[in-house]
This record gives C-alpha cells, structure tokens and sequence, in this order.
C-alpha cells in the first residue's frame, strides 16, 4: 500500500509548487490513482531561516514548522519532506518533535552524489546554509571535498535568490555564471543547486551541465518512499 506524503511548504512558495510538479513528473503513473497522495501545508509566513540562524532575527522558524509537520502526520503523513534546504538546520529538532520521518534533503544528495562517483563538489546556497556548514559536513563525511563561493560570489548567490526568484524578479545569468565558473577553476566537477530557490533557475534557463538539483533529489526520494514507482529518465539527475 502506497504512503503518504506531508510537505511543510511555503519556504518558499515558488519552490514548493516547483516541488510538487516535479513529484507528479517523476512518477511512472498511468492512471491518477497510481500518484502518491501528498498533503501540503504552505506557510510563507514561517520566520526566514537564514535570518534566524545568522542571529539577525529572535524570531525562530522552529515552532512552525513543527506545528505544521504535526498537523500534516494528524492528516495521516508517512513521512514529511521540506522543500527548503536551509530549513534542515533543525532537522534534528523537528525530527524529534515531529512523529513521522522527515526525509532529509542534504543527506539524500550527498548520498546520490558519492553513488555517483562525486570528488570535488561546489556549493550554491542561502547564507545560513553555508555558514552552517550543512552541505560542507555531509560532504566530508563520504570524503567529498566541498567548495564554497568567495564572499563576493555568495553575495551574489543571495542576490539570486531573495532579490531575483523570491521577489519574481527576472535572473541576471551572468552572475549566475560567474558564480559557477569560479566554483568549477576551483576544481569542482558537480555544482549542488543547494537552494530550493536555484532550482527555478535550472527549470526557465540551460544552465549547462555539471549540475545536481537537490530539490529533484527531494522528489525522487518522497516517490520512491512512498511506494510509487520512478520514471527511468529521473533515475540520472546530474546534468
């Protein structure tokens, strides 16, 4: 019998549809009732992560987010997925708060990424998410050398994401690539697109190849979880 999924979603909103069309694509599906039944609980009014962790807000995202994953197992979830890489800071508290497992973004594509013979990975992410050391941690742990933008660069990554896709803003793509070319003559052969956010980039632009989207890796693994069955051409997610 198929699972079901909860999604704590609005964080944000954009990503969250994104994430749930991926989903419904990636499913080898035939008929309607062959999709997996998800449940998605959008809250944009949820506290900015990034914010609260780089101590620019006292205003915690924490206790939403656990009253949303909470309603979402009362609604019958299997197992909880959070659209919003930089919300996985609290994967440990919500895990313990939330009575359903919480499919963790970070981890499943590191792991996608050692099976696939991943060395030298660049990261493309929040603030938060990199001052936190979230990808960087998982990364070294399958011995995986990670590799961060310049401080010019990360600003830049932050200005793609709140200024341009966040605020429905079309992308400049130069930045874009000037990000991802310092991050590849630094020896990086994949760039993680580590925020949701980035990954409406990869859907509107061609971006190249080189890339994993975590937010596909998210998708794939809330299919394959639940029981559905996944298209063969979503096997393969780096670009």
């Amino acid at each position: 019998m198929a699972k079901k999924l909860g999604v704590i979603g609005g964080l944000g909103p954009v990503a969250t549809a994104y994430f749930y069309e991926l989903v419904s694509r990636m499913t080898d599906a035939y008929h309607d009732q062959e999709h997996i039944d998800i449940n998605i609980i959008s809250k944009p009014s949820i506290p900015d992560r990034t914010d609260y962790i780089l101590g620019r807000s006292d205003d915690s995202p924490l206790p939403h987010m656990i009253e949303a994953g909470n309603t979402l197992v009362a609604l019958g979830a299997d197992f909880i997925a959070i659209p919003c890489i930089t919300a996985h800071y609290f994967h440990e508290e919500l895990s313990d708060n939330i009575k359903a497992p919480i499919i963790h973004i970070i981890c499943e594509t590191v792991k996608y990424l050692k099976n696939h013979d991943a060395m030298r990975v660049g990261i493309m992410a929040t603030e938060g998410t990199i001052e936190s050391y979230l990808f960087q941690n998982e990364l070294l742990k399958y011995n995986i050398e990670p590799i961060i933008p310049s401080k010019n660069n990360q600003s830049l990554v932050t200005s793609l994401i709140y200024k341009n896709v966040k605020a429905g803003i079309p992308v400049n793509m130069e930045q874009f690539k000037e990000v991802t070319e310092e991050l590849k003559n630094k020896g990086a052969d994949t760039i993680i697109l580590g925020c949701t956010e980035l990954s409406m980039i990869k859907r509107d632009e061609n971006i190249g190849s080189g890339f994993i989207d975590a937010l596909e890796v998210l998708a794939m693994c809330s299919v394959t979880s639940c029981g559905a069955k996944l298209k063969k051409e979503y096997i393969n997610l780096i670009t």
